[in-house]
């Protein structure tokens, strides 16, 4: 016959307290001395006990997971969601999001739960399961600058926290960048290297973030008497920048000064600089934006504006468990700076 599994009682007395206290240490219940917790989770693990996950629920009303989602705008064929899902896949930015969200939920038991909202069916099942208790809250990561997702949480009163401020204000927490100071960062160290005859590949114009980024880069170069930067807009992608660069050189062949709003972008610029006999930084200097892994695998390597996204991602998970547990109820915003590092490429 099989051995019966351990019990809350089995670890009640292996820990000499009551049932209760061990049922407030599984439960999360923080009014217990950290002695008192410490005796039970050594129990629990002499005892090889597991917490039946449905009874705890029905105590505090929480499912442990939270549901990281990924929201755009999109077509609604199986053609279009697959292609929107396998360019998130391939864009180092959403690995390094996923980094900070599981870094700061594993630790407190919590674990996120995938799910992408690019049409209006997709926005719905999210807010439906959450609403039917399917996760306990919301990490939005937003794509496009009319996204209705974060008004749909915020109208259902779901707790949501979301990675960028959101196009159209609702109450709902989120991280940020200060943008357009990275486009500063930028333009101002071209500046310094001597470039002057300076273009910038940004990013899809419809995203919020491209255009901070694009306006601090222009209103730099203007107080420094520049009116006019050539313009490319990219898709944030490799390909997207190889085809902007390309466009750039064909109407400005003496450029010597380049901004990619994001890293993948640089690393394509880079690529057509190269085949077309530009020398990097020599000839033509290149700033990225991100400091993701791509700025230390591209070659030369690339000068970039840093974003901080593991630690803005934990400040987002981190913002959505004050939420769930009533430690917050208002929403708040929390804007991290940019810094500028420089390697290689300019």
């Amino acid at each position: 016959m099989s051995r019966q599994a351990p019990t809350l009682e089995d670890v009640a007395r292996e820990a000499g307290v009551s049932r209760a206290t061990v049922s407030r240490v599984v439960n999360g219940v923080r009014n217990v001395d950290p002695g008192i917790q410490d005796l039970v989770r050594r129990a629990i693990e002499r005892t090889g006990y597991t917490p039946n996950q449905a009874a705890r629920q029905l105590v505090t009303r929480r499912t442990t997971t939270v549901a990281l989602v990924v929201s755009g705008a999109g077509d609604s064929s199986d053609t279009e969601q697959n292609a929107f899902a396998t360019r998130v896949f391939a864009d180092p930015f959403f690995g390094r999001v996923v980094g900070g969200v599981v870094g700061r939920l594993r630790p407190r038991g919590m674990h996120p739960v995938l799910m992408f909202a690019e049409t209006p069916e997709s926005r719905q099942e999210v807010v439906s399961y959450l609403r039917q208790g399917g996760a306990d809250g919301a990490l939005v990561v937003s794509t496009h600058h009319d996204d209705p997702l974060p008004a749909l949480l915020a109208d259902a009163r779901l707790p949501a926290v979301l990675f960028a401020r959101p196009g159209r204000p609702v109450p709902l927490s989120y991280v940020d960048l200060a943008h357009r100071e990275g486009g500063r960062l930028a333009a101002e160290h071209l500046l310094a290297r001597g470039c002057r005859r300076i273009a910038t590949v940004t990013g899809p114009l419809a995203v919020a973030a491209s255009q901070e980024r694009l306006a601090g880069f222009r209103d730099t170069l203007a107080r420094h008497g520049d009116p006019y930067v050539p313009v490319a807009e990219g898709g944030f992608t490799v390909d997207s920048g190889m085809s902007a660069m390309a466009s750039l050189l064909a109407q400005h062949p003496d450029l010597d000064g380049v901004f990619t709003a994001n890293d993948l972008m640089a690393q394509g610029a880079i690529q057509v600089l190269r085949d077309q006999g530009r020398r990097v930084p020599r000839d033509v200097a290149v700033v990225g934006f991100d400091d993701s892994s791509v700025a230390v695998t591209c070659r030369p390597r690339l000068t970039t504006v840093r974003q901080p996204v593991e630690e803005m991602a934990s400040t987002m998970a981190s913002l959505l468990d004050d939420h769930i547990a009533g430690r917050r109820t208002d929403p708040t915003s929390v804007i991290f700076d940019p810094e500028l590092v420089v390697r290689d490429s300019a």
